[in-house]
């Protein structure tokens, strides 16, 4: 008897040629993501030989994308959203006008029509958002004030992209294009009206979530943890995740990627979303994979042979393009020199957004097949080349500083968040607490701390943060604590506490020796996550130092004692 074996074969042959090229490109020092990628070349169409199947390939991927999203909302709230909305918005909307203005121009050179010299450009300014957590989390850097405005950015770019999906069908007349088939002979549409209800369908979503699911999904995970089932409460979220992204699909026409990543939000708000996380990570890495593959599978390798100049100026306009307008957005808006070549090397790259956009543009007639081989030629040369731009990052910004008075100037220029305002009051510059981190642990410090009159001087390296703890008329420091000049201005010399409310062991060492070089005889109190890194701090006289176990344990030992207390009196 005959069966077909489509799903599986495809599904091995992906893990069984990712794998091998994977360790091989691990073996040579590049990046694993190549590997999956040319095992994607291998096994599709465009090479002789086993040919997988490439539709089966594309959902597995879309599974991938939804997993990868989810996790980013585990870690990344509405309020991290929020808190850096305004570098975030603005830089997506002008780092994707220019590409598109720039991808535009160059179709048009090569004598498309302009509903496809349009879709062309929007396609180069969308980067991947798989790629970037892959190359954040290789280098710790998601949970960073860079890491967030990347991951921000991104979200925003999806948003965007969203929206463009939807107008296409409608505009494909316009274009130049015909109209898609889904819609022919059916009354076509104002613009106003599909603007309205594409708006109206994604308020609904956001507001279902935040209002619906931000009570319910925390609640379904701890009646589910209450069973004691380690496979029941990995299927709760992997169910939750995948089936809160094919509703917002089907009922709200939302993406699987958004979809997927607000149902993350959400149940960040639950006690048990890092153990969320946690189980579904293996999960997340194989069909990451398959989502790399699966890229593979539809890229033409002869497009490089044929038109090797245009794919040389998509290349070019990919990762320069979106760095220059990014690098320049984010230096308008006086951040750092090296956040701003941070996001522009994060950003030189595309992916999943530009593959949708390419082949919608495709179906509906305006972007030549031509356009399609390109766009997936700078998809894969782009992803490839990422982690080595990445890479460059700090050896780029050294030598630029060791170079160019202009990029000394734009390092040292001064910002007015980075100083404290001439009129603060003595009580905070002579004998206060310098609250490094105004995250969760360091703002619960502050309204302790507040509460009892004790005055506390806030470094935080989120500039908006600090400007909204300014409104709040809040003494607050933007910066790096690590910097000398920073816990200067934070009068740390003569301050009678350092508390360290942010775990990176790395970051806090670098703190607390700065913190003793500029006062020997400060109380310092650091924090950390590991067990190891808090013994090594201990030994090394650092000062008193708490880890999540150790901060836990004396909680409730506390309580106890009082509770027993009081029960003697």
């Amino acid at each position: 008897m005959e069966h077909n074996l489509s799903l599986i074969s495809t599904i091995t042959a992906a893990f069984g040629v990712a794998l091998v090229l994977g360790f091989v490109a691990e073996r040579i020092r590049v990046p694993a993501l190549v590997g999956y990628l040319i095992a994607g070349i291998l096994i599709g169409p465009a090479t002789p030989g086993f040919v997988a199947d490439v539709h089966i390939a594309s959902q597995l991927s879309e599974i991938g994308i939804m997993l990868l999203m989810f996790g980013v909302g585990l870690h990344f709230s509405a309020d991290d959203l929020m808190a850096v909305r305004r570098v975030a918005v603005s830089g997506a909307v002008v780092q994707m006008g220019t590409v598109t203005l720039l991808g535009l121009l160059l179709g048009h050179w090569w004598g498309w029509s302009l509903g496809g010299a349009l879709i062309f450009g929007l396609s180069l300014a969308c980067a991947s958002t798989v790629v970037l957590l892959k190359s954040l989390e290789a280098r710790n850097q998601l949970s960073t004030m860079n890491g967030r405005i990347s991951v921000g950015w991104l979200v925003v770019q999806d948003l965007v992209t969203v929206l463009v999906l939807v107008l296409l069908p409608p505009l494909a007349g316009v274009l130049g294009g015909q109209v898609a088939p889904v819609v022919a002979g059916a009354a076509a549409k104002p613009l106003w009206v599909s603007v309205g209800q594409t708006l109206l369908q994604v308020s609904a979503f956001i507001g279902l979530m935040l209002v619906v699911g931000r009570r319910a999904l925390p609640w379904v995970l701890w009646q589910v943890a209450r069973t004691g089932s380690r496979e029941l409460f990995t299927l709760c979220v992997i169910a939750s995740a995948i089936g809160i992204a094919y509703g917002a699909s089907a009922l709200f026409s939302v993406s699987f990627a958004l979809g997927a990543f607000f149902a993350g939000t959400v149940m960040r708000e639950s006690e048990f979303s890092h153990r969320a996380a946690e189980e579904s990570l293996p999960l997340r890495d194989a069909f990451s994979v398959l989502f790399f593959v699966s890229v593979g599978m539809v890229v033409d390798p002869m497009v490089l042979l044929d038109q090797p100049l245009r794919v040389l100026g998509v290349v070019l306009l990919i990762i320069l393009g979106n760095a220059l307008a990014s690098a320049a957005v984010v230096v308008a808006l006086r951040y750092p020199l090296k956040t701003a070549l941070t996001i522009a090397a994060s950003l030189g790259q595309i992916g999943e957004f530009s593959i949708i956009l390419a082949g919608l543009g495709v179906s509906l007639g305006l972007l030549p097949s031509t356009g399609m081989s390109l766009v997936l030629a700078g998809v894969l040369i782009s992803i490839a080349a990422n982690s080595f731009v990445l890479a460059l990052v700090e050896p780029l910004q050294r030598w630029m500083l060791e170079r160019f008075d202009w990029a000394r100037r734009l390092d040292a220029r001064p910002d007015p968040f980075a100083e404290l305002p001439m009129d603060t009051e003595r009580q905070y510059l002579q004998g206060q607490v310098v609250l490094i981190g105004y995250g969760r642990v360091g703002r619960r410090i502050a309204l302790a701390l507040a509460a009892r009159g004790i005055p506390y001087v806030v470094v935080e390296q989120n500039r908006e943060l600090v400007e909204d703890l300014r409104k709040n008329n809040l003494v607050s420091v933007c910066g790096n604590a690590a910097d000398p000049e920073v816990l200067v201005q934070a009068h740390v010399a003569n301050a009678a506490m350092l508390v360290v409310a942010t775990p990176d062991a790395v970051h806090v060492r670098q703190v607390a020796d700065t913190a003793r070089a500029l006062n020997p005889g400060i109380e310092i109190v650091l924090r950390t996550h590991g067990e190891v890194e808090s013994e090594l701090l201990r030994s090394d006289g650092m000062g008193t130092v708490f880890f999540g176990e150790e901060e836990l344990a004396k909680g409730m030992t506390a309580h106890v004692l009082q509770r027993f207390a009081v029960e003697a009196a």
